[in-house]
């Protein structure tokens, strides 16, 4: 009988395999018609298995994890397949595809690669082009060989204020603020901003009305609410808003005091205490009811609130026009754009003609003069001035009527205008580490520049840089180092942004002061930003 020696386990190596028969051969048995040396082959093997056995182990392991390599590769691969086709589609109003904007979150896709999940974070739940948007993303997802099955979930940013800076309580959880003006009385601003809101939240959109209008608020005539009297909260000592139809509502007239007799310092506190004190909850637009004129109360507003933007209503007129023209001067002052012009009153349909009784052009002279981008009109329609008085506003009454398609335009423009101005500001001014510059494209311009870091922070204006009475300067060049970096740029409303720089110092610098720099030192582009003295 032969003596079989085994080999060292690292030395095995398992034989070829040989079929004889489809019939499974129990262990240790000789397979019929085996060839010569089969005995000793199957004997080493009942004799030594657990080598072998670790030894397929082993390769079933690297084949498994080879096979999970694979899967996860093909995963990464079909992701990026994905965000290609997405990248199709283009946001109307930045002009960037949805991919490049961040809107696509939480992408995933079966190991199968069959199916595919992902949500589309709007800036806005009343982005009129919701609906688009997810039929869109279907379409190009779908049309990929591999997939199978799309679950698209549309969803739309926190609210959120644009405002870096420290705002009060109240107004922390409110994303846009929008200013409904006229300066002028009688000319149906209250119309306006009441149908506007509720237009808006038809749109999806969570939506407040602020009646700023002490001496006589209309709110408590154009709706009908079923508390008709605010409530503060014991605990926190906030004011609690009352709601009609799902918008929040907050107006003098709803203090149970009426309309107000007081001095202009004492309305302007009323004002402030009732916007700021109020709590808003999350609200993606809030829109305030503002009073005639051009005053303190506006002032105040537009320091308390950081307005985003402003909605001018007007008649045709030509007096309306002089206090209108008033009104835009003032938010141009205070870096409050002006997105829309509302002609209201503007003509009436009678036997198959349009009349214009009170003249035209009062609307268009506004948009001209002052670079305003969208003009709506209004008729003359009892309906509407019924709807005032009923406490059930137009759009709410008669949702597919003219009327309403008209304020369903103007809700458009006004997300629309609204979701830029977000846009331009978030991006206007941020520090690009790779060159140690600061990028600056001011809101309304194409043109962008680099300023020094150095260069902004010895140029600061603030009483904690210059001497107010003297005008010297605080900060010496040399008490900046050339080699500073900001920490942290964050917007401040439409008018300036916060820099945080290293040595804890808070510079507050308006966009025109910013410009007003690149012209002095002419920086070149888009080579290395120059430093002055």
């Amino acid at each position: 009988m032969r003596t079989i020696h085994a080999a060292p386990a690292s030395f095995m190596v398992p034989p070829a395999p040989h079929i004889v028969s489809s019939t499974p051969t129990p262990r240790g048995a000789l397979p019929a018609k085996a060839p010569p040396g089969a005995a000793a082959t199957i004997q080493s093997h009942a004799r030594f298995p657990l080598p072998l056995r670790m030894d397929r182990r082993r390769r079933c392991a690297t084949a498994a994890s080879s096979s999970a390599d694979a899967t996860v590769a093909s995963v990464e691969h079909a992701k990026r397949d994905v965000l290609i086709a997405l990248s199709q589609i283009i946001d109307p109003d930045f002009g960037t595809d949805i991919v490049s904007c961040g809107f696509i979150k939480d992408l995933e896709i079966s190991e199968a690669l069959e199916e595919v999940s992902f949500r589309v974070e709007l800036t806005t739940p009343a982005c009129p082009v919701k609906d688009m948007f997810e039929e869109k993303a279907n379409e190009v997802v779908i049309a990929l060989p591999w997939v199978k099955k799309v679950n698209v979930t549309m969803s739309a940013q926190p609210a959120q204020p644009i405002y870096a800076g420290e705002l009060p309580e109240g107004l922390q959880k409110i994303s846009n603020i929008i200013a409904v003006s006229s300066c002028k009385g009688g000319v149906g601003k209250s119309t306006v901003a009441v149908n506007l809101a509720y237009t808006l939240a038809g749109m999806g959109a969570r939506v407040g009305i602020f009646d700023a209008d002490v001496f006589g608020p209309s709110l408590p005539t154009m709706v009908s609410p079923q508390n008709r009297l605010l409530v503060v909260n014991p605990e926190n000592k906030s004011i609690l808003p009352t709601e009609y139809l799902g918008v929040k509502l907050v107006s003098f007239g709803f203090a149970g005091q009426g309309r107000a007799i007081m001095r202009g310092p004492m309305v302007s506190g009323v004002i402030n205490q009732l916007l700021t004190t109020t709590d808003w909850g999350e609200l993606d637009y809030l829109v305030i009811d503002m009073p005639p004129g051009t005053g303190d109360i506006h002032l105040t507003l537009c320091q308390v609130a950081p307005l985003t933007a402003a909605v001018i209503v007007t008649t045709p007129q030509k007096l309306a026009f002089i206090d209108v023209a008033k009104g835009v001067r003032m938010f141009s002052k205070l870096k409050v754009p002006c997105v829309a012009v509302v002609e209201n009153m503007c003509y009436f349909d009678a036997e198959e003609k349009r009349y214009y009784p009170f003249g035209q052009g009062s609307g268009a002279q506004v948009v001209q003069q002052f670079g305003i981008p969208n003009l709506f009109e209004l008729p003359i329609r009892p309906t509407l001035s019924a709807s005032g008085d009923t406490g059930i506003p137009e759009v709410v009454a008669d949702p597919q009527g003219d009327v309403a398609k008209t304020f369903q335009n103007l809700g458009v423009c006004v997300v629309q205008q609204c979701a830029k101005i977000r846009q331009q500001v978030s991006t206007a001014v941020s520090y690009d580490r790779s060159i140690r510059a600061i990028r600056v494209k001011v809101p309304d311009s194409d043109e962008e520049f680099l300023l020094h870091p150095a260069t902004v922070r010895r140029n600061d204006r603030s009483a904690q840089s210059v001497d107010e009475w003297t005008g010297e300067q605080k900060v010496q060049y040399g008490d900046i180092p050339e080699d500073i970096e900001p920490e942290e740029i964050r917007p401040m409303g439409n008018y300036a942004v916060s820099i945080t720089w290293p040595d804890g110092f808070s510079q507050i610098a308006p966009y025109d002061q910013l410009d007003m720099l690149e012209r002095l030192v002419d920086v070149p582009r888009p080579a290395t930003p120059a430093v002055v003295s």
